[in-house]
């Protein structure tokens, strides 16, 4: 779901993460899709501007220079907004026969919530329950046993996705002057759905490890229910080892990011001591991101609850950062494989499972194509 409607054709998918740009060209076949090439580029860790997309000129040689070497095919090009810049909300308002008034009762809804006039916003409207679907579960005292009746439902759920005109403006600005035909913009949220959960209908929390945020999204029927961002991600593990191991940063990092050296300098079960400090208030947001989720009203006054969370960005790939998840949060949790639903050589399946963390983004973005 974009805010500017996707558009039946291959194309590249480019992520301006603060840890570099991501870019993937997917080609469909028989509606699948099938991997032709990628690129990707490395910031230390802070690196200025956070966001790349503030850095115009640069942004645009780096694009220019990735799309050349990577030698993609295509001009058509999906840009991912950051979860962290754009609003995004479920409501509740009044159900009626015609979706136009529905959408009218969304938008004075945003018109509420978004502290900037909606003038200076592009706003998408995601109807989640069908305008004429009226008829809902219910449990009989008697039998306890839950039966359909007919009753019109009063309300309806929307969900509201929005970004500053401003800020779509620079990703305008960019794409043409790297070149490349901006098909479509959309946020972070719905490409890591994409890439990560595709049809599975259970309840998911995917956490997006960053360098300096994570992205916390809780899904339901493929509807984002509960979206986060917070202010920390891997640049904090690398200042963590950094002051352990009396360090600069780009050696800290390097020593990071190989995955073999850690396990050799902490083996044994569990993440390395050295990060469990780090990793704490990182615990605590997801435990709230879940409360939060948990206490929204399910059918027949049911708590809801999360069955799985998924890991995503170059830090979920650290040893045995999935079991420390699943301990502290009780909730199976591994790490995302945004290549599962693509088709490419069997020979790049090494390469793909070290830097698939990275390119959930990316590759959900580009995976419009297969829609």
């Amino acid at each position: 779901m974009g805010l500017f409607g996707p558009r039946k054709q291959s194309y590249l998918g480019i992520d301006f993460g603060s840890g570099g740009i991501k870019l993937v060209e997917l080609k469909s076949e028989k509606g699948r899709s099938r991997l032709f090439t990628y690129s990707f580029t490395e910031r230390l860790p802070g690196a200025e501007p956070i966001n790349m997309v503030d850095d115009v000129e640069t942004t645009v040689d780096l694009l220019r220079k990735m799309t050349k070497k990577a030698r993609v095919t295509t001009t058509k090009a999906v840009g991912g907004l950051p979860v962290a810049s754009v609003f995004s909300a479920v409501v509740t308002v009044p159900r009626s026969k015609k979706e136009e008034e529905i959408r009218d009762a969304a938008r004075w809804q945003a018109k509420k919530l978004i502290p900037v006039p909606l003038e200076e916003m592009t706003l998408d409207l995601k109807i989640i329950n069908g305008v004429d679907k009226g008829q809902k579960k219910h449990e009989t005292k008697k039998t306890g046993l839950s039966e359909m009746k007919t009753t019109e439902e009063k309300t309806v759920q929307v969900l509201i996705t929005g970004a500053a005109n401003a800020m779509i403006q620079k990703y305008m600005t960019i794409f043409r002057k790297a070149g490349l035909e901006l098909a479509s913009l959309e946020t972070e949220t719905f490409a890591l759905i994409r890439s990560l959960i595709g049809k599975d209908r259970s309840t998911s929390m995917i956490v997006d490890i960053g360098s300096v945020r994570t992205n916390i999204i809780i899904v339901e029927d493929g509807i984002p229910y509960v979206t986060r961002s917070v202010d920390m991600g891997g640049t904090a593990l690398t200042k963590a080892m950094s002051r352990a191991l009396n360090i600069e940063l780009p050696e800290a990092e390097e020593m990071k990011c190989d995955i073999k050296g850690v396990q050799t300098l902490y083996p044994g079960e569990g993440i390395p001591k050295i990060f469990e400090s780090a990793m704490a208030p990182m615990v605590t947001e997801l435990q709230y991101s879940i409360n939060l989720f948990s206490g929204q009203s399910g059918d027949i006054g049911q708590e809801k609850s999360v069955e799985k969370i998924i890991l995503t960005g170059g830090t979920s790939s650290l040893p045995a950062l999935s079991d420390y998840f699943s301990e502290q949060l009780n909730t199976k949790t591994y790490v995302g494989d945004p290549w599962a639903r693509v088709a490419y050589p069997d020979g790049l399946r090494p390469i793909l499972d070290e830097i698939g963390p990275r390119f959930a983004v990316a590759v959900g973005l580009a995976m419009q194509s297969a829609e």
